[in-house]
């Protein structure tokens, strides 16, 4: 069965022969020869979303490699295959019915075969890229609403959703495979969409998810770690991340100098890049391009107020709509990204300064008051991110903080204990439960978080430990009271849970909600 983001294809593609393919991309040929008059209309790596008029990708997986899919992908309508010598030995056997290409890295073409398939379609939408540990998703959703103030139709690619205008669906990874990238930014031509926002994860870097792509402007948050189970160490982390600032992929850059990170890409890239320092008189402010100069960090739900001074030396006022340093970070940056993409700057400021909510980036999902107390989701999933999401919300709470996380399962171990250890360090209160375990046993993640908060509390004073998430989250509703806070961190907006190899339908939000309803009720009764 197609997925949704298969789906998300234009009513009217271009056509190419299949000739045509082999000739600009220097394909050999394997099998049967391709007609002089067969053609290709799209590009899928995912035998299920195959369409009839397709040219199939069958890559190198990490479990199966994807020629094992031909027949799916024939009986879907493919006219060829690209694959790369591996994919041919295991089509020698049975060969298909149609033509086999074959390419010594068929993954670093698949962006490029789907760009050319679908006539370039980035040359007609102006493409934004923003990359980084955290603060992806909340900077994408601040530059969509600078750029919708400019563009009567944009679209975003991201973490949370895939929009063109007001349709959207939900996304399955932060980036999409590259031709999936190729023909949203189609449909997105033909729906009249003229501006895009994506979110581009070192993942998709690695794997070549952008190829094809070359972005007018690139962001650059910060560099935490993260993903080290992928990279190796933060030296292949960084050295992924800095794809993105390459000639070919993008044309500008602007990069966050808040950490060592920043400032080495900001002078390593090859490609034209605006500094912006956002950390109030840190001495990285005197040189960088962009300045916060001063800052009035929101509490309680009110966003925070920001002076950013521009490579004039003009100093703009401008805010942020959502409280914490971070997001001054995130809007600082979101503000020069917009403008260097064409949006006035005092119209990026403006929108900017008014974006409306971000979903699971401190998301306020029960208010404090009439005896419940305040509650929040956030996405925060690193260590570093776990400290400002704690941070920011221990001065809005008179109580106890009472905090519910895990850590991924099947991704970096090392980080597993340091949450634990900042966890027992920055709340009152923890609930430690299950985030996404994939195919590990939640058990052992669990005890090495456990480890990292005897580190910090030997007794485990406070600290519980739930098997089920939606079980940690009514648990947290019964120890608090109407001055505690409880935030919910890990998973964010995510519509799913991983157990086993399994995706459940999940989402904090809603068991947060429902526990608010549970408790509601029962005090109702007691009354």
């Amino acid at each position: 069965m197609t997925s949704p983001q298969g789906r998300m294809r234009p009513q009217h593609p271009a056509t190419h022969r299949v000739v045509d393919l082999i000739d600009v991309f220097g394909l050999s040929v394997q099998g049967v020869a391709p007609g002089p008059d067969a053609t290709l209309s799209g590009v899928s790596v995912a035998s299920g979303d195959v369409r009839p008029g397709d040219l199939f990708v069958a890559l190198s997986g990490l479990k199966v490699h994807g020629a094992t899919f031909t027949a799916q992908a024939v009986e879907g309508g493919a006219v060829a295959i690209l694959t790369d010598q591996a994919g041919v030995e295991l089509l020698a056997a049975d060969q298909p019915p149609i033509p086999i290409l074959v390419a010594p890295d068929p993954r670093s073409l698949a962006g490029p075969i789907a760009a050319w398939a679908h006539d370039h379609p980035a040359q007609g939408v102006v493409t934004v890229g923003i990359t980084g540990t955290n603060g992806k998703t909340t900077t994408s959703y601040f530059v969509d609403a600078a750029l919708r103030a400019q563009h009567a139709s944009t679209g975003v690619m991201g973490t949370v959703e895939l929009r063109i205008g007001a349709e959207a669906i939900e996304s399955p990874r932060t980036t999409v495979e590259a031709p999936v990238v190729q023909s949203i930014l189609a449909l997105m031509r033909e729906r009249g969409a003229t501006a895009c926002t994506m979110e581009v994860s070192s993942h998709a870097l690695a794997l070549g998810r952008v190829g094809g792509l070359e972005f007018d402007v690139v962001g650059f948050t910060n560099l935490q770690r993260d993903h080290l189970d992928f990279h190796g160490d933060m030296e292949g982390y960084f050295r992924d991340k800095s794809r993105l600032f390459a000639p070919g992929q993008a044309r500008r850059g602007v990069v966050v100098v808040d950490d060592v990170w920043g400032q080495r890409l900001a002078a390593e890239a090859q490609i034209p890049v605006e500094s912006v320092s956002t950390l109030v008189g840190a001495p990285v402010a005197e040189t960088a391009d962009w300045a916060v100069t001063s800052a009035d960090i929101g509490l309680d739900g009110i966003g925070s107020t920001f002076t950013l001074r521009g490579p004039d030396g003009v100093e703009h006022a401008a805010a942020s709509p959502l409280p914490g340093r971070v997001n001054v970070s995130n809007a600082a940056l979101a503000v020069v990204i917009a403008h260097r993409a064409g949006v006035d700057l005092a119209t990026a400021i403006h929108a900017v300064g008014h974006a409306s909510e971000i979903p699971g980036r401190m998301e306020r999902v029960v208010e404090r008051g009439a005896g419940m107390p305040l509650g929040l989701v956030d996405y925060a999933h690193t260590p570093d991110a776990l400290v400002l999401a704690l941070d920011a919300v221990r001065p809005i709470t008179p109580g106890r903080l009472i905090l519910v996380f895990g850590s991924d399962g099947d991704r970096d171990q090392g980080k597993r204990p340091l949450m634990g250890e900042i966890a027992a360090r920055l709340a009152d209160v923890l609930v430690v439960t299950d985030e996404n375990p994939r195919s590990e046993d939640p058990a052992v993640i669990r005890a090495a978080i456990l480890d990292g908060v005897r580190g910090a509390r030997p007794d485990l004073a406070d600290v519980h430990e739930a098997t089920s998430r939606s079980q940690a989250i009514h648990d947290a509703f019964e120890i608090a009271t109407e001055q505690d806070t409880i935030i919910i961190t890990g998973k964010g907006h995510e519509p799913t849970q991983e157990i086993a190899g399994v995706f459940h339908r999940y989402n904090d939000r809603d068991v947060l909600l429902a526990a608010a309803r549970a408790r509601r009720e029962l005090e109702g009764q007691d009354a």
